[in-house]
């Protein structure tokens, strides 16, 4: 039982991580004036690299904050 109790907490997280994932980066796309989706499909590297950045520190936030101590 604790097996499937640690697995359903797993997966509330996980889902509960890719939700907040999710909304922080339409968050971005809407604040910030620049279309990088656009931007990448036209072949533009350095707004590839800001998005990777970006994903990066989303998920560096995130994994600290589910990973905290209470």
């Amino acid at each position: 039982m604790p097996f499937l109790l640690k697995l359903a907490e797993t997966t509330g997280w996980s889902i509960f991580a890719v939700v907040i994932f999710y909304g922080c980066l339409r968050l971005f796309d809407t604040l910030d004036p620049i279309d990088y989706r656009a931007e990448i499909r036209d072949g533009n590297v350095a707004a590839g690299i800001i998005m990777a950045a970006i994903v990066f520190a989303i998920a560096a936030i995130i994994i600290a904050v589910i990973l905290s101590p209470e």
